[in-house]
């Protein structure tokens, strides 16, 4: 277990052991206490709040300040109304709760010290709204912070509209690199397209309580390649796919910069986030040969619930029910749009269906698919549309890629005229080093130089669904300092109303 879970742990114990004996002071059952929600919904209750308020906790970001507030409010009816006393609810109350809890000099007093109080309904509502705007933040930055998936780079690992938890201490949490920003907002302000963030001050990369990214976790990080981004775009269209597809017709990066005026550079830490599966880490050497994954010469195994397209061929004697078509491949059968896009045009029995492991058994098992038809669609020509875009010396495809080992903090590497272009962005961007390339010699920060030493860990990260995600194949290594946080938990899902088996699901 890494220290900042076990630090985690403690603080939660302590927490919970605390609102334990604060229930038992109020006349409540203490173990009803250690029951998430359940605990708010009878301090509310209690406290003869509008049911409103408990419900307003379950809205995403909004209901982090709600329950603090809730908790404010709860630690008032004890008579505790000081700047301290708040304080403490918001920074330390897995110190403050079990003092309030267990000490004999601390008592639940109701709601008449409450309404005998005399501070206005403005100044409360202030005191109130600062400490949960800071908490809320602390919270979000350090400890973990809801995510949704935008996209189905995971399925079915994860899915469309899953919400998740990210644990920030998985990793060890990150020092922000623009700490004067507008609270809860990422990179632009709510409305129009301004910065949420300062410049003026900026902290540099440091990680407390720091355990290192295991392979197969799922992460979250900040887009490697969203340094630069056009903001009619964002991470829809990468900057630099963008830029190579403009110089291909003529342009520069200077004339794309005078023609355009949403070109935007940020800092690590306000780049888009994405989430994908670690399945490199630092020092791995990684080869995709036909679809399949090798680290390090042992090959990987297939995430349980990842997918892959495969040509399935039936001998016209049967086809699959309308329930396997729509509960297993997600696929309305009632809309011709949908089924039509499952069938080969040119191939009338021919279907590409996309796959997890296990559906891939089911559709072998049916009788009316020809044994042996079913083969993977894979990529396996070189374009040039895969990282590092060096076609004269790696034709590397989606399926097809490496070998390319990842660099690793305190590793020296030869450099040589092949392998530049896999780790100079590595090292002139992602290291901040002066890079220049002279009549074939490579000058870092002006000294000619044949090797190099890295600075920081890097990681691979792939989606589970392979063929519908941009990732390390298309952008390279992902740098240490851009590592957010663990995907730990999916605590809501919604596809036309709740996806009730994913709720509280944990991610593996």
């Amino acid at each position: 277990m890494s220290t900042g879970w076990f630090i985690f742990i403690l603080a939660t114990l302590g927490f919970h052991i605390g609102l334990f004996g604060m229930f038992k002071k109020a006349g409540m059952d203490g173990w009803k206490a250690l029951v998430p929600f359940y605990n708010t919904w009878l301090i509310v209750k209690k406290m003869e709040l509008k049911i409103y308020w408990f419900f307003f906790q379950l809205i995403p970001i909004v209901g982090q300040f709600i329950t603090i507030w809730i908790l404010i409010k709860f630690v008032e009816h004890f008579g505790r109304f000081s700047f301290l006393h708040h304080a403490a609810t918001v920074f330390v109350p897995f110190i403050y709760f079990p003092y309030m809890g267990f000490s004999v000099n601390e008592r639940y007093a109701g709601i008449p010290v409450v309404k005998n109080y005399q501070k206005s309904a403005t100044r409360e509502w202030i005191d109130a709204a600062v400490f949960a705007i800071v908490a809320a933040t602390i919270i979000r930055t350090f400890i973990f912070e809801a995510y949704v998936i935008p996209t189905g780079s995971m399925e079915k690992t994860l899915l469309v509209n899953d919400f998740l938890f990210v644990s920030k201490t998985s990793y060890g949490p990150r020092t922000p690199n623009t700490p004067l920003s507008f609270p809860f907002v990422h990179h632009t302000l709510p409305i129009g397209t301004s910065k949420s963030y300062l410049e003026w001050i900026k902290l540099p990369y440091n990680r407390f309580l720091g355990s290192p990214v295991q392979r197969n976790d799922v992460v979250v990080f900040n887009y490697p390649v969203g340094d630069t981004v056009i903001r009619e775009y964002q991470s829809e269209v990468n900057y630099y796919d963008y830029l190579r597809a403009y110089e291909s017709r003529g342009g520069t990066r200077e004339m794309l910069f005078a023609e355009r005026d949403d070109i935007v550079v940020r800092p690590v830490d306000k780049r888009e986030n994405f989430i994908k599966r670690c399945v490199g880490i630092a020092g791995d050497t990684l080869l995709l040969k036909d679809g399949f994954l090798y680290v390090s010469g042992t090959k990987n195994p297939i995430p349980p619930a990842s997918e892959m397209p495969y040509y399935v061929t039936l001998d016209g004697k049967g086809f699959f029910s309308d329930e396997f078509i729509k509960d297993e491949l997600n696929i309305d059968p009632n809309d011709p749009d949908q089924r039509d896009l499952m069938q080969l045009q040119d191939s009338p029995n021919t279907y590409r269906l996309t796959l997890t492991p296990s559906q891939l058994a089911q559709v072998k098992s049916f009788s009316f698919v020809v044994p042996g038809s079913v083969v993977p669609d894979l990529n396996t020509s070189g374009f040039g549309n895969t990282f590092p875009y060096d076609t004269s010396n790696f034709k590397w495809s989606e399926d097809n890629f490496g070998p390319i080992w990842v660099p690793k903090k305190g590793e020296k590497i030869e450099l040589n005229s092949k392998n530049s272009s896999l780790y100079k962005r590595v090292i002139q961007v992602y290291e901040n080093n002066d890079w220049k390339e002279i009549d074939g010699k490579v000058f870092i920060n002006g000294k000619e130089t044949n090797h190099y030493t890295f600075k920081m860990d890097y990681f691979w990260l792939m989606g589970d669904n392979r063929h519908n995600s941009q990732d390390s194949r298309f952008w390279g290594f992902v740098p240490e300092d851009h590592i957010v946080g663990k995907a730990t938990l999916i605590w809501f899902s919604w596809q036309n109303g709740p996806r009730w088996s994913r709720i509280f699901k944990s991610i593996h």
